[in-house]
């Protein structure tokens, strides 16, 4: 008999690439229907201020323009609501998909203009006549809050969260250790930026929204929801994405305004935003400033951590509400024990851009922080980076590792781990003693050269659902339906694997269908690095049933027991050497009066939690303040890497992403809220140049108990401690510890820290 090939945990090439190889995708730009007319958004050029006068007078009078739009016009439709973490308290801030009276950021949306195309609606969009009364801008989040509107401030709501004995554990303290530490204003600044297609299909009284990303399922209940439709009155389809990082595929004004117009025109409409719109009205994030106190013993165990922190939001609550501050809140203990804890997140608005979440959101900036301490810590008692961070690890035997914590509605509960294993892998691996003598040579003969290192927990997974249907298709192939989204990650291929180890068949036989809403009732989508986690349980559950109902329906056909049938590549056979006749999976569905197709759920309440470290060598120049990255390791325990190269791959990219905000990315405004950071010549983005050269660790020590393959997501382990651990290896080179309190580490700054020395 044959050799069933196993797929699973092996760098297969990837299914999605030909159409993009090939010049053949499908990206929100590509997409037009006949008739459509172009969407432009006419903005606010003031931070915050009170709208006097929209004059459209001369925009309508220009050939071309079919319509202007101001808030008299969208007044019925609600604020956009919020899709995790919706505190009560929040709701009042949510925001309008056009500007009523009150103007709250450059950017904000005041007016949308109709036309026959693009260059038509941005000369008409050019031509609506603004006046706004300026009014004082709030820049920053750390002053006393200022008012929003009539009886609300600019403080909506203060995330709480705490265990143990707080004030015994500072009582008790041999010493305490306080800082400030800053996270800059940045974002995912994706390859393509944001679009929307929106058609009226009357014939099916049916509105469809093209190049819909990362959630359509929920998005097409809030469009639903805020429109007055059925969820079967609309569909959202996904094409191919150029970068999600968080940022894309929430629902935000212009992808509202878009499907309210198809809607009451009867026209396709079009909107593709341009990098400036991009940079300056598409979720910012990670802006934080953290006051933390560690309370320790004579030998540095941790006795308490009481953290202070002011989160800038911006002008409003988008869809992500408390995500941001709550998980900076709740992933703050990270790896270690930490017997009490007390934190308290000031949610802040101010006249900026409204935030959002991106690539490890809370965790990069919680991350810093926790790390910066870790490294005061060792400092204070007196011995290395490494020993301080040993002495404080949760041991293995503690796993399940119940924190006393919750975020995105689940208890935080370690699933597994042995951190000081992946530890001891990654001083190995890196060479850490080795590396430590050639710098402290180095740093003998006038180099400023050091090394870092940042341990952290991830979490992956998120919940409640994930539902897939799996079907033979009597033509010959399988088709798997799933409610999740691809945004670059490798969905298809990944998907595919493990369906064709479960089922029996080649991966390359198998087509993955994501991101629309009119094949499959229900999607969570892709967020939260859940997908292979919740999606691949529900396929592997979902195949594994439809391989019993094969080889029952077989087993009538071939006049023998299901016990001595198997599926080996596509093919149901005869177990063991035995000969006998065989049938094709496509020939079996041919003969099932309703074909071979089967659905199924996977359900979970927990997160499941991977972990890594990174280690870093840099050398800086004190004459330029350049930062130069010599040596990158990233280790990170998976659980199980269904393909590894792809595991590889997001880690790798998300270094590139984690170094952007460590030492090049930063919005930045002026007192009045005016941007400053509104082309690439200002918001600095690393390059190809910048992004060193980096080695991956993959491990595999600690597979998840909460599903049967083990899989934890991998998608923001290459992100998380980037910042961190820069920090580490800059105090190294300088010498000073605890010199880096802000990010990114820009020239200027540097380069001030060492003036001040």
């Amino acid at each position: 008999m044959a050799q069933k090939p196993k797929f699973i945990g092996r760098s297969v090439p990837r299914l999605e690439d030909r159409p993009l190889l090939t010049g053949k995708g499908r990206f929100a730009a590509d997409i037009s229907f006949p008739g459509q007319w172009t969407m432009r958004v006419v903005r606010s050029s003031v931070g915050h201020g009170r709208i006097k006068v929209i004059d459209t007078t001369a925009a309508l009078a220009m050939p071309g323009v079919h319509a202007v739009w101001t808030f008299a016009d969208v007044a019925h439709i609600p604020p956009i609501g919020f899709r995790l973490t919706g505190l009560k308290s929040l709701e009042p801030y949510r925001q309008r998909v056009l500007a009523n009276d009150i103007v709250r950021y450059v950017g904000e949306p005041v007016a949308v203009v109709f036309a026959d195309g693009q260059y038509a609606a941005e000369d008409a969009a050019e031509a609506v006549e603004i006046e706004i009364e300026q009014l004082g801008a709030i820049v920053n989040a750390t002053q006393e809050p200022g008012i929003f509107a009539a009886g609300l401030n600019t403080e909506p709501d203060v995330i709480r969260k705490s265990f143990g004995d707080i004030d015994a554990a500072f009582r008790n303290a041999h010493a305490v250790i306080a800082l400030e530490l800053s996270v800059g204003r940045h974002t995912g600044v994706p390859m393509e930026t944001r679009g929307a297609i929106a058609r009226y299909d009357e014939t099916r009284n049916v509105l469809e929204m093209h190049g819909a990303a990362k959630v359509p399922h929920w998005n097409r209940a809030n469009l639903a929801q805020m429109l007055g439709l059925t969820h079967d009155a609309i569909h959202l389809y996904e094409g191919h994405v150029g970068g999600g990082f968080g940022i894309r595929g929430e629902l935000y004004p212009e992808d509202v305004l878009v499907c309210a117009a198809a809607l009451h025109f009867k026209k396709p409409i079009k909107w593709i935003e341009d990098r400036r719109e991009h940079l300056i009205a598409a979720n910012h994030s990670r802006q934080q400033t953290h006051h933390i106190r560690a309370a320790i013993d004579k030998d540095g165990h941790i006795l308490g951590i009481d953290n202070k922190f002011f989160h800038d939001n911006g002008a409003y609550m988008r869809t992500h509400a408390a995500t941001v501050p709550d998980l900076a809140a709740a992933m703050m203990p990270g790896p270690y024990r930490i017997p009490a804890y007390r934190t308290a997140g000031h949610i802040r608005l101010t006249n900026k851009t409204p935030c959002g979440t991106y690539r490890a959101p809370g965790r990069y900036e919680s991350t810093f922080v926790r790390e910066r301490l870790l490294d005061a810590i060792a400092a204070k008692v007196g011995v290395d980076k490494v020993e301080i961070r040993r002495r404080n690890l949760i041991d293995k035997s503690a796993m399940p590792y119940t924190l006393g914590l919750d975020t995105l509605g689940t208890h935080i509960v370690y699933d597994s781990g042995d951190y000081a294993l992946l530890l001891d892998k990654t001083l190995k691996a890196s060479g850490w003693d080795e590396l430590q003598a050639e710098l402290k040579a180095r740093r003998a003969k006038g180099e400023k050269v050091g090394a870092g290192i940042a341990m952290f927990v991830e979490k992956s997974g998120l919940g409640p659902f994930d539902t897939v249907r799996v079907t033979v298709k009597p033509e010959g192939g399988i088709e798997v339906v799933t409610g999740v989204a691809s945004i670059g990650q490798g969905v298809e291929t990944v998907i595919a694997q493990i369906c064709a180890d479960t089922l029996g068949v080649d991966y390359s036989t198998i087509a993955v269908i994501h991101g629309q809403t009119d094949r499959i009732a229900r999607g969570m989508g892709a967020f939260a690095s859940r997908v292979t986690v919740m999606c691949g349980e529900a396929t592997r559950l979902a195949a594994t049933k439809l391989r019993a109902q094969a080889l029952e329906a077989a087993a009538i056909l071939m006049q023998t027991d299901a016990a001595h049938l198997d599926i080996v590549n596509g093919e149901v056979v005869r177990s063991g050497d035995s000969p006998g006749p065989s049938m094709t999976l496509s020939a079996l569905a041919q003969q099932m009066p309703e074909g071979l197709s089967v659905e199924d759920t996977f359900e979970s309440s927990q997160m499941v939690y991977p972990y890594g470290i990174h280690v870093a060598a840099v050398k800086d120049d004190i004459q330029t303040g350049a930062i130069a990255i010599e040596r990158y390791l990233m280790a990170y325990d998976v659980g199980k890497a269904v393909n590894p190269k792809l595991v590889e791959g997001q880690i790798v990219g998300g270094l590139a992403q984690g170094l952007g905000g460590a030492l090049f990315e930063e919005f930045l405004y002026d007192e009045h809220g005016e941007p400053l950071s509104v082309t690439f010549a200002d918001y600095l983005m690393p390059t190809a140049h910048e992004v060193p050269p980096s080695t991956v660790l993959l491990t595999e020590d600690s597979p998840s108990p909460l599903n049967p393959l083990g899989l934890k997501g991998a998608g923001e382990g290459g992100t998380n401690p980037v910042g961190a651990v820069i920090a580490s290896a800059i105090d190294d080179a300088l010498q000073r510890p605890g010199a880096i309190t802000q990010l990114p580490i820009t020239p200027m700054r540097l380069k001030a820290i060492v003036k001040s020395a």
